[in-house]
């Protein structure tokens, strides 16, 4: 089965795709066999468009999706979707906006729930990730929650990471600062057509210059009103020459390394099932937490 699988994965079969990351997300038995035959990919690039709830990213992703297709390229959009901390299952995985996409030869959508992810990701992001390269994309989006800690953790797995404002957002970036001003190869100021855009745009670029003195590169601001696909083919080329960029730079081993770190950790804590540690702290009511994990730790420590 997995053999067979794995060359029509090769070969671009969207129906092997997604039956391959359903395999992966359940963790059915020979799915790490499937993983260790990839083929390590460096033709596929990974865009990842983060941003607060609200800002427009689904549009603009959906606008996105065109002008690829436009220059006759293949795009997999990774949608991951907030999720119940109770029964894990997705809160939005409705794709209104991406539904004309659904059976076009060159898209492949798939919606993912954060299962509990503490970091706003899917936990298998990082493999899905890979099983989409493998399937002959030439670019692959992540649109993660927008909430939480996803802005930090995408910046970890994407070639490039696209963070997604609008107009009225002035104090809210000056609270995001120390976190998405860090991890923004480029800023997108969506729905610039609202009053004050230029203004917001201005002081924007005020708030960037001392990261400028810390990277190679300029951070560029694009301006967008994606409900027109206005910008979104500058935004392209801007996505585009970064891509480039990060080829020959520093940055593409650090982001192997950081996915090598996420691999290392998901595979040690293997064993820790957290709807066994609720059974376990509902049987030892007001426990010391401290306490309760020592027996998880090596050697009890």
């Amino acid at each position: 089965m997995w053999e067979e699988l794995l060359q029509d994965l090769l070969e671009g079969h969207t129906k092997s795709l997604a039956r391959a990351i359903s395999l992966v997300e359940n963790e059915v038995p020979g799915y790490e066999w499937l993983l260790q035959q990839l083929p390590a990919n460096t033709h596929a690039k990974l865009t990842g468009i983060t941003g607060s709830p609200g800002a427009g990213k689904s549009t603009l992703v959906d606008a996105l999706i065109g002008e690829i297709v436009a220059q006759n390229q293949k795009v997999a959009v990774l949608c991951v979707d907030p999720s119940s901390p109770f029964n894990l299952g997705a809160l939005l995985g409705d794709r209104i906006r991406m539904s004309e996409w659904y059976n076009h030869p060159s898209v492949f959508i798939r919606s993912l729930a954060t299962r509990g992810s503490l970091g706003g990701l899917h936990p298998r992001i990082v493999e899905i990730a890979d099983l989409v390269k493998a399937a002959g994309f030439d670019q692959v989006i992540i649109e993660t929650v927008g909430v939480g800690q996803s802005e930090i953790e995408i910046a970890g797995l994407a070639d490039t990471t696209v963070v997604v404002v609008v107009p009225e957002a002035g104090d809210e970036v000056q609270t995001m600062k120390a976190g998405l001003m860090e991890i923004a190869d480029i800023f997108v100021v969506n729905k610039a057509d609202r009053p004050d855009a230029d203004s917001f745009v201005k002081n924007l670029r005020l708030m960037l210059a001392p990261a400028f003195h810390r990277t190679t590169h300029e951070i560029a601001i694009v301006k967008t009103v994606a409900s027109n696909k206005e910008g979104v083919g500058e935004l392209f080329q801007q996505i585009r020459k970064h891509q480039q960029l990060v080829q020959t730079h520093d940055k593409r081993y650090w982001l192997l390394a950081e996915k090598a770190y996420h691999l290392i950790q998901q595979r040690r804590m293997k064993d820790v099932d957290k709807s066994v540690l609720k059974q376990q702290l509902e049987k030892a009511d007001d426990t010391n937490l401290y306490q309760f994990i020592k027996q998880y730790l090596p050697d009890n420590k």
